[in-house]
């Protein structure tokens, strides 16, 4: 079940957190996957202990650099299935009124700007060969808000509206296209908030702690594959309990 034999994944920001659990888990899984990320020696250094994977340089913010880089997908295996848009950051913890407009067009670029551009370069081929699945790495913030997150919770919630825009659009194309929403996920992204700021989303969980990287690429992993045939156009929570509507 949820295997993946034979596929072709990218992943990106796959050179550490969920990006890199994503990677292990899909590869395990039998797919070949292109760790992509704008880091590149982090991406060889996760490839070098995935036998079935291969680095991929990627700038989701610049178009020729994404186009490039599928292309160079395509020669290599000539088939893309399944694209996971991982990469985000969390930008600056702040109120609004400490926020700069360099600090929005910043996270606008590469949470929502860089899912579209990856996207729009692999839904005609997914439309021509009538099988693709697309899973796009959202958050609780896009549901609920976070105080000194209005570009984070944001970008999350225009990437579900994406999420869903998008699956409606393909539904008839055998292509599924779904979200994830986590809860604080223990990775280096938390290093770019205070404590404090952790201490809030944690004390939300009922589960009262952080969710793994691991735990999150469980869910991708069905999303991802052949057994996910009826599901789309959906936000899975993956939050210990904190989502409950």
């Amino acid at each position: 079940m949820f295997e993946l034999n034979g596929q072709t994944a990218i992943v990106t920001g796959a050179a550490t957190g969920i990006g890199e659990a994503i990677a292990r888990r899909l590869a395990k899984a039998g797919a070949t996957v292109a760790v992509a990320d704008i880091n590149e020696q982090g991406a060889q250094e996760v490839c070098s202990s995935i036998e079935n994977a291969f680095p991929l340089p990627l700038d989701i913010t610049d178009a020729s650099s994404v186009s490039k880089a599928f292309d160079d997908v395509l020669q290599k295996t000539a088939r893309i299935d399944i694209l996971v848009n991982n990469a985000g950051i969390g930008g600056r913890a702040a109120p609004l009124w400490e926020q700069t407009e360099e600090d929005w067009n910043r996270i606008l670029l590469i949470n929502m700007t860089g899912i579209f551009l990856t996207s729009r370069a692999v839904i005609t081929h997914m439309r021509d060969r009538k099988y693709g699945r697309i899973v796009n790495i959202a958050s609780i913030a896009g549901k609920e808000g976070n105080p000194n997150m209005t570009g984070y919770s944001a970008t999350k919630a225009g990437v579900i509206g994406f999420t869903k825009s998008l699956a409606k659009e393909v539904a008839t194309d055998g292509i599924c296209v779904n979200a994830v929403a986590p809860a604080v996920v223990h990775t280096k992204i938390l290093d770019q908030l205070t404590p404090q700021q952790v201490d809030y989303m944690t004390q939300k969980i009922p589960m009262r702690r952080t969710g793994k990287p691991e735990e999150i690429a469980a869910v991708v992993h069905f999303l991802s594959s052949p057994d996910c045939s009826f599901v789309t156009g959906q936000c899975y929570d993956a939050s210990g309990g904190r989502a409950t509507y």
